[in-house]
C-alpha cells in the first residue's frame, strides 16, 4: 500500500508540473497567433489586399526562378496574404489557390468578391431597406467601410451595404472606416 501511495504521489506531482507547462505553451501559441506580422512588412498576418495589375504570376516559390503555376487574372481581385519573403507575398484566393506574387503586383485597396447570387445591395444595414442594385456571384466590389456584420460596398456607379456573410476578402470580425 506504501509502494502504490508513494507512485500516486509521484504521479500527482509529475502532473502537477507538467499541466501548468502544457497550459503556458498554449497560451504563448495563442500570442503568437494573435500577433503575428509579417517580417518584411510588420503588418498582420493574414491579411486581405487587392490585385493591381491585370495579370499577376503566380510561383511556386518566391522568387522568379521559381515555376509559373498560373496566372492571375483579373484585376481589384482581393486575395489574402499568408507570408512574406523579401519582396513575395504568399497569396491565396477564395478558393485556397495560391502560390508566391511580388509585391508591386498587390495593392492596399480592399475589395470583395461577392460569393452569393443574385446579392441585394441595400440601402441601409438592414435586408428590409430599399434596395440599390443586385450584384451577381463573382462581381469585384470595393469596400468603402465594414461594421461588425455589414460591409459598405461600390461597384459600378451602384453603392449599397451587403452582409459580412455574402463575401469575400474581409475578415469575420474585421471593422473597417
Amino acid at each position: 500500500m506504501r509502494s502504490f501511495l508513494r507512485s500516486l504521489t509521484v504521479v500527482i506531482a509529475l502532473i502537477g508540473g507538467v499541466l501548468p507547462a502544457i497550459a503556458e505553451k498554449n497560451e504563448t501559441a495563442e500570442d503568437q497567433t494573435e500577433l503575428r506580422t509579417g517580417p518584411v512588412t510588420g503588418l498582420p498576418l493574414p491579411r486581405f489586399v487587392s490585385l493591381k495589375a491585370n495579370e499577376a504570376n503566380v510561383r511556386r516559390g518566391p522568387s522568379t526562378s521559381h515555376r509559373i503555376d498560373w496566372v492571375f487574372a483579373r484585376r481589384d481581385m482581393p486575395l489574402q496574404v499568408t507570408a512574406e519573403y523579401e519582396n513575395w507575398r504568399r497569396v491565396v484566393d477564395r478558393d485556397g489557390l495560391g502560390g508566391w506574387v511580388h509585391y508591386i503586383m498587390l495593392s492596399g485597396v480592399r475589395t470583395v468578391i461577392i460569393d452569393t447570387d443574385m446579392q441585394p445591395l441595400y440601402a441601409r444595414q438592414d435586408e428590409s431597406s430599399p434596395q440599390e442594385a443586385i450584384l451577381e456571384a463573382g462581381v469585384v466590389a470595393r469596400i468603402e467601410e465594414c461594421t461588425l456584420n455589414w460591409c459598405q460596398l461600390s461597384t459600378a456607379g451602384y453603392k449599397g451595404w451587403a452582409p459580412k456573410s455574402a463575401i469575400w476578402g474581409v475578415g469575420a470580425d474585421e471593422v473597417l472606416d
